[in-house]
């Protein structure tokens, strides 16, 4: 259990930082850098067309 403890688990939560930094670091490289606001459009709904 101690070796768990000393190696394994501070391994673990070192691995699963650098894969957070990556995804997060990821979207410097997309096209839109995910910086401007999600686009706001009016829903139609099939039932309420059907009604019009």
């Amino acid at each position: 259990m101690q070796i768990f403890r000393q190696y394994i688990a501070p391994f673990i939560v070192v691995i699963i930082f650098l894969i957070a930094m990556v995804a997060v670091s990821a979207r410097i490289f997309l096209p839109d850098d995910l910086i401007a606001p999600a686009p706001i459009e009016e829903l139609s709904y099939p039932q309420e067309a059907a009604m019009l």
